[in-house]
């Protein structure tokens, strides 16, 4: 049973809690709006003028939790008015260059910047493995900024956290995260993940196939921001790619489309739709209002066409 959002606030302190300053008492945090920012909007790997790479900032009380990496996240971060300092926890919904890319650099930038604190970091395995190697990586860098600039070593403020199957994440004073496992094949496990904070629910889809994980994870919440694929367009962008054939296949079985996600939302029960990590996400170029059309048949609630940088 769901508790009350009072008395989840009420209680949140006494839940061992991973956040800026460790464990803070809900007493000592006033209840303040949570900000939804779409940084990266684009699916796929490639890059593309119109769409940053997948990512979104959920900000509770100042605190900025991040989720998936794509392609310049640290700058999109910033073109937001978000401080680098403030990110708390950055979560990866699956591992595909487009949703982790800039995982490692993010936590290196942002430390390069103002950062000099732990942040927590959530995903699939092989998330440890994979700071690690970052670490390694930039290990010159580091090296030279500690002893050039006098910065705090970064290895011992980066705490990664493997997750193989859905329940619990995370919880703090300000929110409260859950993974539901979404099908999107040939990766494995992909998730999906519902922040709930004193005021909104919000839920972040991932990558996947229409999910019956996902509709429960979601059931009820005030933001679902969900893939889309839009059919009629898709022929265009495949006349694009040498593999061709191969890339139609998985695209139809690993993404949802524009009817899919509107009959998700339809079942989940949600206040607002955002439509996110669009394919095709640059070429060929779709209208916003194509992507709205389609999808309004099948959700009759508030519907979002994504941009970079769209605060809700």
């Amino acid at each position: 049973m769901e508790l009350d959002r009072r008395q989840w606030l009420a209680q949140g302190g006494a839940i061992a809690a991973l956040s800026l300053a460790g464990p803070v008492s809900a007493d000592a945090v006033a209840p303040g709006r949570t900000r939804l920012i779409l940084l990266g909007t684009g699916g796929g790997p490639t890059p593309k003028k119109n769409r940053s790479a997948p990512a979104l900032a959920i900000v509770v009380d100042g605190v900025t939790y991040v989720v998936d990496c794509g392609d310049g996240v640290a700058r999109q971060l910033v073109s937001a008015g978000l401080k680098l300092s403030s990110i708390n926890s950055v979560f990866l919904t699956h591992h595909h260059s487009d949703h982790n890319a800039d995982y490692g650099n993010l936590l290196l930038l942002a430390w390069a910047a103002d950062l000099a604190h732990r942040v927590d970091t959530y995903g699939p395995p092989p998330l440890r493995a994979m700071t690690r190697q970052a670490l390694a990586l930039n290990a010159v860098d580091i090296r030279t900024r500690i002893g050039d600039e006098g910065r705090p070593p970064l290895a011992p403020l980066i705490h990664p956290h493997e997750i193989s199957r859905p329940g619990p994440v995370m919880q703090d004073s300000r929110v409260r995260v859950r993974a539901a496992l979404v099908r999107h094949p040939p990766v494995e496990p992909a998730f999906a993940y519902r922040f709930d904070t004193p005021d909104r629910s919000i839920v972040i889809s991932g990558d996947t196939a229409p999910s019956e994980a996902l509709v429960d994870l979601a059931r009820g919440a005030d933001v679902l921001v969900h893939e889309v694929m839009y059919l009629p367009a898709l022929e265009a962008l495949l006349a694009t790619e040498p593999n061709a054939a191969r890339l139609k296949e998985h695209l139809l079985a690993s993404h949802t489309t524009t009817e899919q996600v509107g009959n998700i939302a339809t079942q989940a029960g949600v206040k607002t739709l955002v439509l996110s990590h669009f394919v095709p996400g640059g070429y060929p170029f779709i209208e916003d209002q194509v992507w709205l059309e389609a999808v309004r048949p099948h959700f009759s609630g508030k519907i979002v066409v994504g941009r970079d940088l769209l605060e809700l």
